[in-house]
């Protein structure tokens, strides 16, 4: 049985570090199985926390300077964990850094140059997941249902809750996902304005005050009414919702009670619209299944018929990665990593651009 030895990257807009998940990938009776054996979260410091924020902002010639040396240390990291771990690899698949994600205008663009990061780690590396698939139509997002579907299928719905909140689930023996609006990058940035990364917990949220009067101008957000297939990013967010935060008196705790309330509606809502018998699960992995208060008023929202499930800590934090390693996998095997119906493209294919050390 021949064990397939890869190390996944993923950075996501909730800039709480990079992510590095080294997996174990092998078939057995025909299907797909795998094993995280080890993972880290680099955590970012200050200078690559505000690059990475304010990249969005950069001219041309500063954001190429920017994915050239975000390449370089994403092979430095790598190197880095593999020496550390001595580890046995057989390629590197990356997703890189979003910067700019716009799938109606044609475009998506991801740092973390990929001949960069093959020459510094000195590996073969895959990245660019999402380019393919807006040349063929598609949204180029969200990309990890390829492993909902493969490795788990066993659950009614996968929900990932990063800096984007994306839901993926089965219909009529399709695949489909889509991204259903925002999470912890709106968490995250009201909690920076105290002196925190993150609300641990959801111990300052928990002490606010709910807003209706925000809740509901962040409830008729247009961009939810939208159909699926459907995918934001950080343009969403900057453009439509920090506005409505900035503009609002209200002290910090109660803009992030009114925050977890505005982000467990929205999914409850997702949720309910598919209804999967008398009873159904939901795999909830990514930072937010550590915010108890947020799973809290999501239970509270979804009710009896939805049982929530978190796994493990090394599956909720370090999926993603393990996922686009696998991709990563797929591309070199020639077998389809991005799913048409979940990103409305014309046709699945098989996505990722090869880079040699």
């Amino acid at each position: 049985m021949k064990v397939f030895k890869v190390l996944g990257l993923m950075s996501g807009t909730s800039l709480d570090g990079l992510d590095l998940a080294y997996c174990h990938f092998w078939e057995e009776s025909g299907s797909w199985q795998f094993e995280i054996q080890k993972a880290t979260t680099s955590a970012y410091n200050t200078e690559w926390t505000e690059k990475l924020q304010s990249a969005i902002t950069y001219d041309v010639k500063d954001l190429f300077k920017l994915d050239r040396e975000y390449g370089v240390y994403l092979g430095q990291q790598a190197r880095a964990f593999i020496d550390r771990e001595v580890l046995e690899v057989d390629y590197i698949a990356s997703h890189g850094h979003t910067v700019h994600h716009q799938p109606d205008a044609g475009f998506t663009y991801q740092i973390g140059s990929g001949q960069h990061l093959a020459t510094e780690s000195g590996y073969l590396t895959i990245c660019d997941f999402r380019t393919k698939d807006l040349v063929l139509g598609g949204q180029g997002a969200p990309l990890v249902p390829i492993g909902d579907q493969l490795f788990f299928s066993q659950y009614h719905f996968c929900l990932n809750l990063g800096g984007i909140s994306n839901l993926s689930l089965e219909i009529e023996g399709k695949r489909i996902a889509y991204d259903i609006g925002i999470a912890n990058m709106l968490l995250n940035h009201l909690s920076c304005k105290l002196g925190s990364a993150f609300d641990a917990g959801g111990t300052i949220a928990r002490q606010g005050r709910l807003d209706e009067n925000l809740l509901s101008k962040l409830n008729n957000l247009p961009y939810y009414a939208l159909p699926y297939p459907k995918s934001t990013g950080f343009e969403w967010f900057s453009a439509k919702i920090i506005p409505l935060v900035e503009r609002s008196d209200l002290e910090i705790p109660d803009l992030l009670k009114t925050s977890v309330y505005h982000i467990a509606e929205q999914i409850a809502r997702q949720l309910q619209l598919h209804p999967k018998g008398d009873r159904s699960n939901v795999l909830v992995t990514g930072g937010g299944a550590f915010n108890d208060y947020l799973i809290e008023v999501l239970n509270e929202k979804l009710g009896p018929d939805i049982d929530i499930m978190v796994p493990s800590k090394k599956l909720v934090s370090f999926k993603e990665a393990m996922v686009f390693a696998f991709m990563g996998l797929l591309r070199i095997q020639g077998q389809t990593n991005v799913l048409s119906s979940v990103t409305g493209a014309r046709t699945d294919s098989c996505s990722g651009v090869l880079y040699m050390p």
